[in-house]
Formats: C-alpha cells, structure tokens, sequence
C-alpha cells in the first residue's frame, strides 16, 4: 500500500478550483456510456457528476486565502499483492475507501463544538481508477532512455535522407532501429513486445484511489489541514485553548491495518508501513528483522523485495553481514521497494 496526501499546486500558486483536478480524474470515462463510468461518491452516494464535486469543493472555501489549499488529494494505492484479496475491485475500493475516512477524520487533533471530528464533518469524494501510464520518472522508462535517444538520432537521419538533405541507406538504419528497440531492457509483456515508453498504459491490475478532500469541514466553519506540522497540540485561539494537528503516522498505520482487517490480508514485513518506518530510522534494524522472519516469511519477503528491483543476491544472509557498507549499497534499491509495497510516510 502507498499513500500520499498531498495539496494541490499549480506552480507557486494553490488550485483556487477543483475543477481541473477533476477533469483529469474523469479521463478514464471519456468515450464511455453513463453505466460503464467509474463515478465519484462519497461516504453515502454514488454517482455523483464531476459537475457536483466541482461545486461542493469550490464553493465550500470560506475565509481560506488564496495561499491556503483549498483541497488535498489523497492517492490509495494498493500493491498488486493486496489487489489480489479484492472480489470486485470496483466495489471492494469504495468500502474500503469509506472505512479509511473515518480513519481520516479520527487522525485530526481537533474538536468541533466540542465533539472529536468524525466522517461526517468531512466534506470528500473519491473516485476509482483502473489505468495507469508510465511516466518518464519511473525506473523503466529512465533506464530504456539511452536506447530511445540513438532511435530518435536515426530516425532523424532516415527523414533527412528521404528529403535529401543526407545520403544514407534507409534499409540499414531501420534495421538498427530494429535492433535497438528489441535490446531495450524494459519490455511490454502482452502482445507484440514493445519497448516501454512514457505514456504507455501498465499492465496488470493497476486500480487505485483518488480523493479530493476539502479543507474546509462539511459546514464550511472549521478548517481542517492534513498537512498541519502540529500532530498533537494545543493553542490559543481567541481567548479559547483549541486543539490542533493532524497524526499522520496514526492514519497510515490505521489505514494499512483496516486493510488487513476488512480484507482478511496478511501483511509481510517487507510491505508494511513498520518496515519502512524501520529503515528510515534505523537500518541495521530492518535488515535484523527481515533476516530474523520465519523461512517462509522471509521468503515471500525476498520475493517482494526482488519484484522491485533490490539486488537480493547481495543482501546480507545473517545478522554478522548487516553493515554499514551493505546498508548503503541496498539503501537506493530497498527505498524502490518499500515505496511500492508499503504506505508513504
């Protein structure tokens, strides 16, 4: 699981509207009948228009200035390993999606009219996705890159020669092409082999979660920031002690276990949000763990780990081996991993 929650900006500025986020979010429906769409809803409806989240959110932004979010968007994005526990995608990710709100709203530090804050005074809607592209950060589309500039300098050089501004042989330049995009070392795996660049669609399952969340509560009074630095405190606030922050630790780890529970999951270390919690603070300890796991365990661990790129053969095969110089070497290859098995910090 890997999730983020992030504002939305556009370059300096915060989104004063919601409504380009949700025009990119409808991209999955264009072309498709009214039944076939994957509609945004929200704790208690279905089907809601784009038209109707556009609204909600914007005109629910009272007093907010304009250096303030207005939303934030919360990416859910299960492994292929937890998709796999789903029935029916769809369905499944919306009753999930509404268990983790109300873990959303428990992880404020704040109360309203003096009653701690629960779903209902959480203004969101979610949408669910299926598709997924590459982008030219992922780890594919980077390494495939110096394959993809020799084939744009010859496909260069075949135009000018078919506008005879070079001479050349058209024949042999294609074949070098040819040769070059069957070397790529990243391949699509379904028929007809190509060499994977950005904007391709992933293969596989690739659903996932997006939700817009307002800053504002479900009365527009009380504002409500997930990216509040203060995760348990209090202070002043006209005259009055309030309360305030947002324990983001305490939503991921609520989260990752809501899964587990609504899904009947069971969770390896090498994918938890403990795990990744563990390396970032002290890797020798994570390394101890993962060595320490049960055979079985930390064989489907080793699995996990591989499937994301982490050069097993040079992980350290007992407690002795765990130094410093392996730490460092496997740090850039087990951060790939963890991000992709586990729930963002």
């Amino acid at each position: 699981m890997y999730i983020t929650i992030t504002a939305q900006k556009l370059g300096k500025t915060y989104a004063q509207s919601a409504a380009e986020f949700v025009e990119y979010l409808e991209k999955e429906n264009q072309g498709l009948e009214w039944e076939e769409m994957e509609h945004f809803f929200n704790q208690y409806s279905d089907e809601i228009s784009a038209e109707n989240v556009i609204k909600e959110i914007d005109d629910n932004t009272a007093k907010l200035k304009k250096v303030e979010p207005k939303f934030y968007s919360i990416t859910v994005n299960p492994s292929k390993y937890e998709l796999r526990k789903l029935q029916n995608s769809s369905e499944d990710l919306k009753r999930y999606t509404r268990a983790i709100m109300k873990d959303y709203a428990s992880s404020f530090n704040r109360d309203i009219n003096g009653k701690p804050i629960t779903v209902d005074d959480i203004k969101y809607f979610a949408k669910i996705e299926h598709q997924r592209t590459f982008k030219g950060t992922d780890r594919q589309v980077r390494e495939n890159q110096p394959f993809a500039t020799k084939i744009l300098k010859l496909k260069k050089e075949i135009w000018k020669i078919e506008n005879d501004e070079l001479t050349g042989n058209i024949k042999q330049l294609k074949s070098e092409i040819a040769k070059l995009e069957a070397s790529a070392p990243h391949q699509s795996r379904g028929l007809g082999r190509k060499r994977i660049v950005q904007g391709m669609q992933k293969e596989g399952s690739q659903s996932h979660i997006h939700i817009i969340v307002s800053r504002k509560d479900a009365s527009n009074s009380v504002s409500l920031s997930p990216g509040s630095k203060y995760r348990s405190s209090e202070v002043m606030l006209n005259g009055k002690m309030v309360k305030r922050g947002f324990d983001r630790d305490s939503f991921f780890t609520k989260a990752e276990k809501t899964f587990d529970a609504t899904f009947g999951y069971k969770r390896n270390y090498a994918e938890s949000y403990q795990s990744k919690k563990d390396f970032i603070k002290n890797p020798k300890l994570y390394f101890s763990v993962l060595l320490g796991l049960p055979a079985s365990e930390k064989a489907i661990a080793f699995k996990i780990l591989g499937k994301s790129g982490v050069p097993i053969a040079s992980i350290p095969t007992n407690k002795v081996q765990v130094a410093l110089k392996t730490i460092r070497y496997l740090k850039r290859g087990v951060e790939v991993a963890i991000k992709s098995g586990s729930i963002g910090i």
